[in-house]
C-alpha cells in the first residue's frame, strides 16, 4: 500500500468506528446462547403434554420446532412450527405456525405461559375452546361448542360418505375423513383465514394441499350455521361432495379445471339417488328457460367464494351436469380417466386421450344437454 493510501486509512478508521458505535452496534450478549437453549428446553417440555383442550383427540408426534427466540428481561417469546398427526388419519405431520410466551421464575427457570397462533397464521380448532371427539367407523369428528348428538350425526354421515366417494373414485386414497365443526360461522372463517361472508350459506368446505402428493391434513370444515339449514338429504350430499375432494386430492393439481373438480364431487354425491336435473340445478334451469344458455363451461373464477351467489350456483350446477353428461355418454371409467389426466396434462390433451373429443365438441354436447334437461 502506498503512503497516501496508508494515510487515508489512518484518517478514516476512527471515523468509521465512530459511525458504527453511533449506529447502536454493541458487543453481543454472552448470556444469549444460554437463554436461547433454556427457552428451547422449556418449549420441548411444554410439547411433552399437549393442551388439556385436546384430551380426547388421538394425537401423535406433537412437537414444536423453534425458529427464533426474543428475550426482554424475564419474558421471552418463541416463534415455532408445531408439528403433529391425528393418529390413524394423517399420513404425514400437519403444520401450524405458533408463538409461545415464556416467563422466568425466581429460580431462573423458563416456563411457557401462553401458546397461540403466530402472526398471520390462522388459529387451530383447540384455540377456540375444548375439543370434543367422536370416532366413526371411517371418520373422526372434532367439534367445539357442539352437542354430542350433532357430532355423532356428523360421524354417521361421514361414515356413509366414505364408501360413496370410494365407489365414484376407484383410485387409491386413505378411505377415512376428518371433520372439524367449529362453534359458529365466524369461528369457521377464522380457521380458514378468510372473511365470514366467503362461506355464508355454504354447508362445508375442504382444506388441504394439492400437487399430486398425499395431503397430510385434509379436513372437511363444517359451517354449523349453513349445515343446520340443510335437509337430511342435503347434509349427506354436502358430506359426500367434500369427502370426494379428500379422495381425489392426490390427483388434483393446479391444472385441474374447477368445473371438473367440483362437478365430479357433485356427481359422486348424486350417484346413489340421482335427482332430476332441473330439481338439482334450479338456478341454471331458470337461466336456460329465460334463454341465457352458457357460452362455455364455467371458468375457475366462477367458483370463487364470496362472489355473486347466483353465478356461483350456476357454475356448480353446470359443472355437475357436464360430469353427468361425460359419465352417461362416455362411461364412468372415462370420467375418472379424464380427471386423472387433467391433473397432469393440458385439458385438450386429457380430453383427447380420455374421451377422444375436444373442448368445442364437449361444450356443444353440454349445451344441448342443458337445453334438453333443463328447458
Amino acid at each position: 500500500m502506498d503512503p497516501v493510501r496508508r494515510a487515508l486509512v489512518r484518517l478514516l478508521l476512527p471515523a468509521l468506528c465512530a459511525l458504527v458505535a453511533a449506529a447502536g452496534c454493541a458487543a453481543p450478549d454472552p448470556s444469549a446462547p444460554a437463554v436461547d437453549a433454556q427457552v428451547r428446553r422449556a418449549v420441548a417440555d411444554w410439547a411433552a403434554a399437549p393442551p388439556a383442550r385436546l384430551a380426547g383427540v388421538p394425537l401423535e408426534g406433537w412437537s414444536y420446532e423453534v425458529t427464533s427466540v426474543r428475550r426482554e428481561g424475564d419474558r421471552a417469546s418463541a416463534q415455532a412450527e408445531l408439528r403433529y398427526r391425528l393418529a390413524g388419519y394423517d399420513t404425514a405431520p400437519a403444520g401450524s405456525g405458533r408463538e409461545l410466551t415464556l416467563t422466568r421464575d425466581g429460580a431462573g427457570a423458563w416456563r411457557v405461559t401462553a401458546d397461540g397462533p403466530a402472526q398471520g397464521a390462522p388459529p387451530q380448532l383447540w384455540d377456540q375452546g375444548e375439543v370434543a371427539a367422536v370416532r366413526g367407523a371411517r371418520s373422526l369428528v372434532l367439534g367445539v361448542g357442539q352437542s354430542p348428538q350433532t357430532l355423532s350425526d356428523l360421524a354417521a354421515g361421514a361414515d356413509r360418505a366414505v364408501p360413496a366417494a370410494s365407489a365414484a373414485w376407484p383410485g387409491p386414497w386413505a378411505g377415512r375423513v376428518v371433520v372439524l365443526v367449529p362453534a359458529t360461522l365466524d369461528a369457521m372463517a377464522a380457521l380458514l383465514g378468510r372473511p365470514a361472508d366467503a362461506y355464508r350459506g355454504m354447508g362445508a368446505v375442504t382444506t388441504g394441499a394439492t400437487g399430486g402428493g398425499p395431503a397430510p391434513a385434509d379436513r372437511v370444515v363444517v359451517n354449523p350455521e349453513g349445515y343446520a339449514e340443510l335437509s337430511s338429504a342435503g347434509r349427506q350430499i354436502v358430506l359426500t361432495h367434500e369427502t370426494t375432494h379428500v379422495a381425489t386430492r392426490t390427483a388434483t393439481t393446479a391444472r385441474t379445471p374447477q368445473w371438473l373438480s367440483e362437478g365430479f364431487a357433485d356427481w359422486a354425491a348424486y350417484r346413489d339417488g340421482p335427482p332430476a336435473p332441473a330439481e338439482a340445478a334450479p338456478t341454471l334451469a331458470r337461466a336456460v328457460r329465460l334463454g341465457d344458455l352458457p357460452a362455455a363451461l364455467p371458468e375457475d373464477a366462477a367458483f370463487a367464494f364470496g362472489g355473486d351467489q347466483d353465478a356461483m350456483a350456476r357454475a356448480y350446477e353446470g359443472a355437475w351436469l357436464a360430469c353427468r353428461l361425460i359419465a352417461a355418454r362416455w362411461g364412468d371409467a372415462a370420467l375418472v380417466r379424464l380427471y386423472e389426466l387433467a391433473g397432469r396434462e393440458p385439458l385438450p390433451t386429457a380430453l383427447d386421450q380420455a374421451l377422444s373429443t375436444d373442448l368445442p365438441t364437449l361444450t356443444k354436447a353440454w349445451q344441448q344437454a342443458l337445453r334438453e334437461d333443463l328447458a
